[in-house]
């Protein structure tokens, strides 16, 4: 049985068959989804359907895209959102220097704010980075997130960082991109960070792993994730799966 750790589920393109969508998980042996919120809306959506849905777990937070629009309302109302049963984590939160939808001092403020939020309501964090992996890595450290529980979501950086992340204690979540052909550096982490730090995803709808890439993802093909990792570290699929799923109940505290 697989765990999902990380798909927006509660996202529009699902709308028309998100139930049929779920079943095709089930068909395919997915034990648990965790959906994440990226701003308030979606993470109140990602806790609808936790409550929903038996399979499925919530996060809330607010991705850097949209920090710019938080405010300490936003925060009280995702404190108030920890209280139901099944949100798991505080996420996704961040910082984002590709896109730069916020500006990046906003970013700053309110990606050290949604983890102190964490630390408060002790529930561990979903991390997303991307062309700011540098300074990512210096405010979890400062931050001493191994105590608190983080993940890397969808982790795109070096191998070499990927090994300092688990030496603090931070799992890597690896989604569609290891099985692109040109992905060097997602390939070698695969390789080389033990298993017990690894958790696999779909990022759905986004980042459709082959043999389904360009088409909308969803997580029944977080099979094809596992595969992949499988056939890297030369073991079966399902050793990965029973491994990265222990790891995920672990980190999220799912009995």
């Amino acid at each position: 049985m697989l765990f999902d750790s990380h798909a927006h589920l509660d996202d529009e393109r699902f709308d028309k068959d998100r139930d049929n969508v779920i079943k095709r998980a089930k068909q395919n042996n997915i034990q648990y989804i965790l959906n994440p919120g990226a701003d308030l809306n979606t993470s109140i959506r990602a806790v609808n359907l936790s409550e929903k849905y038996d399979m499925i777990y919530a996060a809330v937070g607010v991705h850097p895209h949209d920090v710019k629009d938080m405010d300490k309302d936003t925060v009280e109302v995702l404190r108030a959102l920890t209280n139901r049963d099944k949100v798991v984590a505080i996420g996704e939160i961040g910082l984002d220097f590709y896109y730069d939808h916020s500006p990046r001092d906003i970013q700053r403020k309110w990606f050290r704010e949604q983890i102190e939020l964490a630390r408060e309501v002790n529930l561990p964090i979903i991390i997303h980075a991307r062309d700011a992996h540098g300074e990512v890595f210096n405010t979890l450290k400062e931050h001493d997130v191994g105590n608190l529980g983080c993940v890397m979501h969808c982790y795109s950086g070096s191998v070499e960082l990927a090994k300092e992340y688990v030496k603090m204690g931070v799992y890597i979540s690896l989604a569609g991109p290891v099985t692109f052909k040109n992905a060097r550096k997602t390939y070698e982490v695969a390789k080389e960070i033990p298993l017990e730090w690894l958790l696999v995803e779909t990022d759905s709808p986004y980042l459709t792993p082959a043999p389904y890439r360009g088409k909308r993802n969803e997580p029944a093909y977080v099979r094809f994730v596992a595969q992949k990792i499988a056939e890297i570290k030369q073991i079966t699929i399902e050793e990965i799966a029973h491994q990265t799923t222990l790891n995920t109940k672990k980190l999220f505290k799912i009995d």
